[in-house]
């Protein structure tokens, strides 16, 4: 039975660490800075295979010491992004697989500078997106001779939105906020551009509703890299209801508050409510030529929120927490074969479909 370490106790590492423990064979160990959380999940979801403990990965001799005095294969990072170097570092000095959820562009480098010559797996971006986005468009892309354009949009948007920003908090907001105020990555012309966030507005409609979408950061993950030269033009944006990203411009940019994104942060968390009650939207469009003839090929998929284990999760914690299951069961069932940096690209569609952990994208 795998042993792993799952760090973060929140909206994520929860699932996952309940999904591993009750879907798969593994025995987890679910560390927050205090017992609180992880015992809570234990107990109400009566993991007997989920071992709660109490570090601070603030102090790296705590979660030194706790990674000492276990053996483990793998650690899951369920963290704010600017934590994951240290664990990284961390997984490479006691030979761990290591995996996250970070969609920063600069810990994803750190994160591959790190992984250099390592004998155990370094795969950042396990999530959504990017993560499960990536594997999709991969896939699409392999349909074609030639490849023109590729377009992949995604959201998680409440359902019943009541608020101006039309939106609800159900994921971190560290993140949120680093998507929509750091540079993007696309390319055009064939060669991989920065992209301003919150630009490259358009509207899209799906199952007819209509739906914005505007440049953010770190969606793509390395598809930009591993495809410049060889695509037209690329580029990620996220999904929102119209009228959400001029609002955000309104308090980003004009107010300048993505200088001051911690006091973003508190009024963000203090007026925008958190829900269950939404739908991860997923689009991925790839253009390019099939025997001579150009065609498109799409997906797209809507999840809703789903009741496992006797709770209600949300579609975003559903969707990112399977994302990244799949990905970890695919590489502890094969281990040797993967070391050092590994991208989503790497992984095929249908073995993520296949496995146990991917019936949210199936249905």
């Amino acid at each position: 039975m795998p042993q792993v370490l799952v760090l973060g106790a929140g909206k994520i590492g929860s699932l996952v660490a309940a999904l591993l423990a009750t879907k798969g064979e593994y025995h987890v160990h679910l560390a927050d800075l205090t017992l609180d959380a992880p015992k809570r999940l234990i107990e109400e979801l009566s993991l007997s295979t989920v071992t709660p403990c109490a570090v601070d990965v603030r102090r790296p001799d705590s979660l030194e010491d706790y990674v000492t005095s276990h053996r483990f294969d793998a650690v899951l990072s369920g963290l704010p992004y600017f934590h994951n170097p240290a664990v990284a570092e961390l997984a490479r000095t006691h030979h761990l697989h290591y995996f996250d959820l970070t969609e920063d562009v600069a810990v994803t480098e750190r994160v591959k500078l790190i992984s250099e010559g390592a004998d155990r797996a370094f795969i950042p971006q396990c999530g959504l997106a990017p993560g499960f986005i990536s594997i999709v468009t991969n896939d699409l892309i392999g349909h074609f001779d030639s490849i023109d354009h590729v377009k992949m949009r995604v959201g998680a948007l409440p359902v019943h939105p009541s608020n101006a920003l039309k939106y609800s908090l159900t994921w971190s907001t560290d993140g949120l906020l680093n998507e929509y105020g750091n540079a993007c990555v696309g390319i055009e012309g064939g060669q991989e551009v920065r992209l301003q966030p919150l630009e490259g507005y358009e509207t899209i409609e799906l199952d007819g509703l209509l739906y914005e979408a505007f440049n953010t950061s770190g969606g793509l993950g390395t598809l930009a890299d591993t495809y410049r030269g060889r695509v037209r033009t690329m580029n990620y944006k996220t999904l929102r209801y119209p009228g959400h990203c001029e609002k955000i411009q309104f308090l980003m940019n004009d107010l300048k508050l993505n200088e001051d994104r911690d006091t973003l942060k508190r009024i963000l968390e203090r007026a925008i409510p958190q829900t269950h009650q939404d739908v991860v939207l997923m689009y991925a469009s790839v253009t390019g030529t099939r025997q001579g003839e150009l065609f498109e090929e799409t997906y797209v998929k809507k999840v809703y929120p789903r009741t496992m284990m006797g709770r209600l999760w949300s579609a975003i914690q559903v969707t990112t927490a399977s994302s990244l299951c799949c990905v970890v069961d695919l590489v502890m069932a094969s281990s040797p074969d993967y070391r050092g940096f590994v991208r989503q690209e790497d992984f095929l569609l249908q073995d993520v479909l296949d496995n146990r952990f991917g019936d949210c994208f199936r249905s």
